[in-house]
């Protein structure tokens, strides 16, 4: 077996009586770890403050996966959860409001990755194209490059982490896509810590999904973040087999999401960092109030959203799995998803806009 019989659920339950006791104890730490979550902040997606410290409940999951951790992975697996403290204190300091600017939150997560290569001696050194290996198996080049690639993907989970379920769902999904890569590679070891992880996630998701009771914040969406860009580096390192561009196809959704919006906002002449509400999960969310539910319906669209998002999210993860090996299969793949995430992005935007401007004119019109 992958996973003994009760281990994931060891880790599981940890994960979730420590979300319970956040969420019963909230009257104590509510004014600062609901901060920004009060309906007033430009990107909220609930009327109601919600603690953000479920990464601390993530957190001492995975110091419990330690026990259960495969003895060949350990020499990994505990210098690599060392690693996730430099992102892990900066986004818990700006969980409990000290104002930790996106940059600082970034340069931890680059930190984290400096650490994490030290210690485990690897980073990214082939893309699987013969003239771009030439470049990247170059040292220096191949640790600028996972240090960037890895602090993006911890900003990605970040940004995802605004409705019930999605940041968390995701990561479940990229967790399972890289498992199933790491066993049909022949590295069921692997694939036990990535089922761990879900475990964890699970834990935390019972009470986030779908009455969003408690968020990931900072701290749990940077580290998970953190977690699985590194799991997608330590899976390559071990499995050469493993093509690059089949992780990048299983992390697409949260990464197109990024870039697209650094795109969006770069277009509009404003800084990368300044939130909108216009990311794909809020503009689904939205639409679905504009279209069909109407005002006052947030707890619904919520969770609604996610749920429409989930099969979006998994269907590169899917691919992915399915061409874990092949390189040139994948990199078009990746071309394909690009353009119909943007094409869809924009013509949902389209549409969302001409229902909202419609309304607007029939409600102008009766009250004439």
């Amino acid at each position: 077996m992958i996973v003994a019989e009760y281990d994931w659920l060891v880790v599981f339950l940890c994960a979730a009586l420590s979300c319970g006791f956040l969420i019963v104890t909230k009257q104590w730490h509510m004014s600062r770890t609901a901060r920004g979550h009060a309906g007033s902040a430009v990107q909220s997606a609930h009327k109601m403050p919600t603690p953000r410290i479920g990464g601390v409940a993530i957190g001492l999951a995975l110091i419990a996966s330690i026990l259960f951790a495969p003895t060949s992975m350990l020499d990994n697996y505990v210098p690599f959860i060392v690693s996730l403290t430099p992102v892990f204190l900066a986004g818990l300091a700006e969980d409990f409001g000290y104002n930790v600017s996106p940059g600082k939150r970034l340069a931890a997560a680059a930190v984290s990755s400096v650490i994490a290569i030290a210690l485990l001696g690897m980073w990214i050194d082939r893309t699987g194209i013969a003239y771009l290996d030439v470049i990247v198996s170059f040292a220096p080049v191949g640790i600028v490059l996972t240090v960037f690639a890895t602090a993006g993907v911890c900003n990605a989970f970040n940004l995802i982490d605004g409705l019930n379920g999605l940041s968390a769902g995701t990561g479940g999904l990229v967790a399972a896509g890289i498992a199933t890569i790491g066993y049909n590679a022949g590295n069921p070891d692997f694939a036990k810590l990535s089922i761990l992880l879900i475990a964890a996630l699970a834990g935390f998701l019972v009470f986030n999904f779908p009455l969003g009771k408690l968020f990931l914040g900072d701290a749990g969406a940077y580290s998970l973040g953190h977690i699985l860009a590194w799991f997608g580096i330590l899976l390559v390192d071990r499995k050469p087999e493993v093509t690059t561009w089949a992780l990048l196809l299983v992390f697409f959704w949260p990464v197109a999401d990024t870039l697209f919006a650094i795109a969006r906002r770069k277009v509009k002449g404003r800084k990368f960092d300044q939130p909108d509400r216009l990311h794909f999960h809020q503009l689904i969310m939205r639409g679905l109030e504009i279209v069909w539910l109407g005002r006052g319906k947030r707890h619904v669209s919520n969770p609604l959203a996610t749920l429409i998002m989930m099969p979006l999210i998994a269907t590169p993860i899917v691919t992915g799995v399915m061409l874990w090996n092949r390189p040139l299969m994948c990199i078009y793949a990746l071309a394909v998803y690009s353009v119909v995430f943007v094409s869809t992005y924009q013509l949902t935007l389209f549409l969302v806009r001409k229902k909202g401007r419609t309304k607007s004119s029939r409600s102008r019109g009766s009250v004439n």
